[in-house]
């Protein structure tokens, strides 16, 4: 079967791709993943309809790089600039990825975090183009039908959202569709799946955001979000209807809010092949990031003592991966559980006290909490440092400047040298500035964010302020679950692309927490080869062609098929 109803990607008689297309003339040019613009050929144009309908100047890959760029950094606001690479990737897919790839650090921030949050805010009033698609309210009764009309035949890799609770802006509704796009805009470019193999999808089944709702120009479905039973049924139709669709295919869920988020992924997760990177992908690159300090530091993850701030789907996530790094290095469960203390909006997590099921395993037995002094019913944040002698402390609440100069400073005894990681995005709902966090400590702090930071200045020393971004997992992750063909995601996989990330930073940046953004197409293929090993491990490949593969082989099965945003030559399919 073609890659598309409109083209179809084949190998010449040396093995070299090429695109045959099953459309020409004005159409093709309207087609992203087919539209080269000006880098068409002489002998293209000629053979595909399109002479007179382009400047006669035939333009190199580069040259149409460099016109773009300079237009790029003419503009001022970073909206403005999402909303203009948003508008290539629209055009021209290639020369769109091509851009990312070479200035992938200058504009990671612009296409993701931060400024995706506000592209998700103003999503009905910056709509242009169709991308993606959407299981509404409207369509699930005929959702087979819908799907059918994707024109992508091999589509592996799915991020779906149903708005619920993005970064740290709560309900979007529609506008959610932001993030599906923005997280396979990574996949394409730091993990290496061809654009045609992703598919983002928004699952709007409604807001209850009054706002957006009255709002003339919201583009999603005007009613209160679905609820129990119906939710779920309309998910069921959903996860089926991909099924049916893309046998192949993996779902990345993203950001569902925590009262769906942990019981969506039980759901389905031994339905499809499927995790969610609020849970799993952000436990895994703390994982990470603490492992790397606790190396900085000369000491070992289980003699931490380590304070979650905030108990959302994120927050359990890093407390579940914590733990079973702590186990990994000989703790017992309950050892582990008394060295991981999570805060949700009412204090510290207790047996005993009302909190949402998914809460209650990270819950601290009573007798933890002996000896302590506090006030109020349950220890708030610096109680919990002071009584616990925190080493760790790890931000995961999406309030903004929590993380005050008392908190930094008690963290000062009870080690040499505090772990401090405010992980909440966007900036605005960062737990602290760092340099902030640099100053309180004296220098001592490590300190890593969710956001991108400049590194600090401090007493004649520059300090490199790391980026805990899913980026480093979530690529690679998905992209060696879909090489490997694995029915199913486990918790082994997730664990090893933590330690992935964490063995790739201590070979190659050693002095640092995470590598730098800029580095993240060197990652991602190595996490991805782990994952594979992994897979292959739990018994979940499914592919023949990586089982009896050693790790060099992996890697280079990885590297085979990663996407690489370059031209390829069009012969017109022949007429029958």
């Amino acid at each position: 079967m073609p890659v598309s109803r409109y083209y179809d990607v084949k190998r010449d008689e040396r093995g070299e791709r090429y695109l045959e297309p099953y459309v020409s003339g004005f159409l093709l040019l309207r087609l992203p993943l087919l539209n080269k613009g000006t880098a068409f050929t002489e002998e293209e144009r000629r053979a595909l309809g399109l002479e007179g309908l382009l400047p006669p100047h035939v333009n190199t890959l580069e040259e149409q790089k460099e016109r773009v760029y300079r237009r790029y950094r003419l503009i001022q606001s970073p909206l403005e600039k999402h909303i203009y690479l948003r508008h290539l990737q629209d055009r021209n897919e290639v020369l769109f990825y091509a851009l990312l790839v070479d200035h992938l650090e200058e504009m990671l921030p612009i296409l993701y975090t931060p400024t995706v949050g506000e592209a998700v805010r103003e999503f009905s009033h910056i709509y242009r183009y169709p991308r993606g698609f959407t299981a509404s309210t409207r369509n699930i009764g005929h959702i087979e039908e819908a799907l059918a009309n994707v024109p992508l035949e091999e589509v592996r890799l799915i991020v779906a959202t149903d708005s619920s609770a993005i970064l740290g802006i709560g309900d979007q509704g529609y506008g959610g569709m932001a993030i599906s796009i923005g997280k396979l805009t990574l996949y394409t470019a730091v993990g290496g799946v061809g654009p045609d193999k992703t598919l983002p999808v928004e699952l709007d089944v409604g807001t209850d955001r009054e706002d957006l709702l009255a709002d003339p120009l919201y583009l999603g479905v005007r009613h209160k979000r679905l609820r129990g039973e119906e939710y779920y049924r309309f998910l069921d139709r959903f996860v089926e209807a991909v099924r049916k669709r893309y046998p192949k295919a993996l779902i990345q869920w993203e950001d569902f809010a925590k009262e769906t988020a942990f019981a969506v992924l039980e759901r389905y997760r031994k339905v499809i092949p499927s995790f969610n990177d609020d849970i799993q992908g952000t436990g895994a690159v703390a994982l990470a990031g603490v492992l790397s300090a606790c190396r900085l530091k000369g000491e070992k993850l289980s003699e931490q003592v380590i304070v979650i701030y905030g108990a959302g789907a994120g927050g359990i996530g890093v407390a579940w991966a914590l733990r079973e790094g702590m186990k990994r290095e000989g703790l017992s469960e309950e050892e582990a559980r008394a060295r991981v203390l999570v805060l949700d909006s009412k204090g510290l997590l207790v047996e005993g006290r009302s909190m949402e099921d998914y809460k209650r395993p990270y819950a601290q037995r009573p007798e933890r909490l002996a000896g302590w002094e506090f006030s109020g019913p349950y220890p708030g944040l610096l109680d919990t440092i002071r009584n616990a002698k925190a080493t760790v402390l790890l931000g995961l609440s999406g309030q903004g400047g929590s993380f005050t100069e008392p908190v930094a400073k008690a963290m000062l005894a009870f080690s040499e040298r505090p772990v401090i990681f405010p992980l909440s995005n966007p900036t605005s709902a960062s737990e602290a500035l760092p340099d902030d966090l640099i100053y309180w400590t004296e220098g001592r702090a490590l300190v890593a964010a969710g956001s991108p930071f400049p590194p600090v200045g401090y007493m004649g020393r520059t300090i490199p302020i790391g980026q805990g971004n899913n980026a480093f997992i979530f690529p690679g992750l998905g992209l060696g679950a879909v090489l490997a063909r694995a029915r199913e995601v486990t918790d082994g996989m997730v664990l090893e692309a933590a330690y992935a990330l964490y063995d790739y930073t201590k070979a190659h940046f050693p002095d640092l927490l995470y590598p730098p953004v800029a580095r993240l197409r060197e990652v991602s293929p190595y996490v991805a080869a782990r994952v594979m090993q992994k897979a292959l491990e739990d018994g979940v490949a499914e592919e023949e062609r990586v089982k009896g593969l050693s790790f060099k082989g992996l890697m280079e099965f990885v590297r085979s098929r990663f996407w690489e945003p370059k031209y390829l030559p069009y012969r017109p399919a022949p007429v029958i």
